[in-house]
């Protein structure tokens, strides 16, 4: 998206939900109100690009990756660090404790009230066509929805608001998930009828085919909140949206990439949801030819946080622009994870995780590093050529005759123990699909890959999940393997036969694994994991599939509200603290 607008500056009052006070008058370059501002449809333009801000705020920092892929079944603490423990652990997760799920809790009602704002007005608005003002009206939907489903599915049933909040207002009520989810809904069947399918001359825009795949998202989270035929309608609704995004295809330019890998290569990054055929049906941009365009100067930090400290081991291996920054540290996968993948089949392995480092400096074998990672005598005085040797092996497999080879080994054995608890802490197999190797400098942290919110794959096995609630087994495994089938490695053996499931294997466990196959480190798997284990079994599953985490509660498939927003409450005791907090 081109963000040419001057920026509206926002206020609150005393706290996000309930006594926040958008002062939209802040933007006032001409000493008019607002209201007098907004009556054009360049000024209601300013207020549709505003609402898309606080979505940047949150993705591509690291508020994002900790509240939805940390503590899950997929990650631990890089290097068994105590930072944001509350997410990352449960340790000690109070209403005041966490100044990311509090921040973040303030940035989707910000965003929300925005698009409140300008839902209110644009009715007010003349414009030169009824379509441009559909088009305007269906982003500020689609944001909304967007805002909502964030607030749901972290914090539950909540404040449910739909009116712009211009003074302060002390009282705050309830409502169920359900009506959340109703809401959403209506706001995204609005949202698809209004938008257009593409946008000629900028990006990063909702559009169709967003809102059609977010529609989708919802209707099958509505489906665990309802009950009896209403939960089945709901599912239904989730199978066939998704399945209309599939069958126009065509129509929407996406497709499912050849190579699942290519998806993650930063130099096709800007393809996957710009240009006819990409995969991403919805993604925020991120440039570096507009920096002032971007959120911030850091703009996707993503490159950051799931990479292994490689730099500090040997002189053999320094930092480099390929392999990244490895300074800043947050998530390293669980055994779980990497046990989800069968390597010799699947090669999202391969475009998910790295393991082997060739040496980017020309080195000999050393006494000391020969005893400091414990090879044979006989190696030292072996010379390392920079750019053909491999110099570092970082795996899920255990390696035999580790001693003896001329590289450093870490393995399967010396990461984890016996009962898949983290024996090592600062060596793990890096996720890499988020790598930008053209830093302004190799521990610059700035990085300007887009973040892909919504890919086209999704709409398979959304629609899987839904028929395995529906009953149809056999309809939920086609569509898995359409998925599998891209997955499968093709050579030097041709997988794709024995990548393929049968109905027998659709159940919703299975389907908890082929989404963290497919999706892991997308910002997906916390919502995954509360979604589908919402039986008193959220706590049991995350035990069992990460053993490091021993304080989570079934209760923690929700985040507290915030206490300084029940503190600016006058009936704070009527509206009530999340169960557990």
């Amino acid at each position: 998206m081109n963000f040419n607008y001057k920026k509206i500056l926002f206020s609150f009052g005393l706290a996000a939900t309930v006594v926040s006070c958008s002062k939209l008058d802040e933007y006032n370059p001409s000493g008019t109100t607002s209201d007098e501002v907004f009556k054009t449809p360049q000024g209601m333009l300013t207020l549709v690009n505003a609402c898309y801000v606080d979505q940047r705020n949150y993705y591509g920092k690291e508020d994002a990756i900790l509240m939805s892929e940390g503590g899950t079944d997929l990650w631990y603490n890089a290097n068994r660090a105590s930072y944001a423990n509350q997410l990352t652990r449960y340790e000690a997760f109070t209403s005041v404790s966490s100044g990311t799920s509090r921040n973040s809790y303030t940035t989707f009602y910000r965003g929300l009230n925005l698009c409140n704002a300008g839902i209110e007005r644009i009715p007010n608005v003349t414009y030169p066509s009824i379509a441009e003002r559909n088009q305007r009206e269906g982003e500020m939907r689609f944001m909304r929805a967007f805002y909502l489903m964030h607030i749901v599915k972290f914090y539950g049933g909540v404040n449910l608001k739909l009116t712009e909040t211009k003074e302060p207002n002390y009282l705050a009520y309830r409502s169920t998930p359900l009506e959340f989810y109703k809401q959403i809904i209506s706001d995204l069947e609005l949202a698809a009828d209004y938008l257009p399918n593409s946008w000629t001359s900028e990006t990063s825009r909702a559009t169709k085919k967003a809102a059609l795949g977010l529609l989708a998202r919802a209707a099958l989270e509505a489906g665990y909140v309802a009950t009896g035929s209403e939960a089945q309608s709901f599912f239904t609704k989730a199978r066939d949206v998704a399945k209309s995004v599939i069958d126009r295809k065509d129509e929407f330019q996406v497709k499912l990439w050849d190579n699942y890998a290519d998806i993650w290569d930063p130099a096709k990054n800007k393809q996957v949801g710009r240009v006819s055929g990409g995969e991403a049906l919805y993604y925020i941009t991120n440039t570096k030819d507009n920096l002032a365009s971007n959120y911030d100067g850091n703009a996707n930090r993503m490159h950051l946080w799931f990479l292994t400290q490689y730099s500090n081991k040997i002189a053999a291996l320094t930092q480099t622009q390929d392999y990244g920054n490895d300074n800043q540290r947050r998530l390293m996968p669980t055994r779980t994870l990497l046990d989800y993948y069968d390597e010799t089949k699947d090669a999202r392995y391969s475009g998910t995780f790295q393991e082997v480092w060739i040496a980017n400096n020309n080195y000999t074998w050393t006494t000391t590093d020969a005893t400091r990672y414990g090879k044979n005598s006989s190696i030292v005085g072996t010379q390392i050529r920079a750019g053909i040797d491999t110099i570092m092996m970082i795996t899920k497999k255990s390696i035999a005759n580790k001693a003896a080879r001329t590289y450093m080994v870490f393995d399967r054995d010396s990461s984890f123990n016996a009962n898949g608890t983290i024996r090592g802490s600062d060596v793990f197999v890096p996720l890499q699909k988020f790598k930008y190797p053209y830093r302004t400098a190799v521990n610059a942290q700035p990085g300007f890959n887009d973040i892909f919110l919504i890919r086209f794959a999704e709409m398979y096995l959304i629609a899987a999940e839904a028929e395995i609630q529906l009953g149809n087994t056999a309809s939920a495994a086609q569509y898995v393997n359409v998925i599998r089938t891209r997955a499968a490695i093709k050579a030097p053996v041709n997988q794709t036969a024995a990548m393929q499931v049968t109905a027998a294997q659709m159940t919703l466990d299975f389907i908890l694994e082929e989404r963290a196959r497919e999706f892991a480190g997308e910002h997906l798997r916390w919502f995954d994991i509360a979604r589908i284990k919402n039986q008193n079994n959220f706590a049991t599953f995350i035990k069992a599939k990460n053993p490091d985490i021993t304080a989570v509660q079934d209760y923690h498939r929700l985040r507290p509200v915030p206490q300084e927003e029940l503190n600016a409450l006058l009936n704070a005791e009527e509206f009530g603290q999340n169960f557990g907090y």
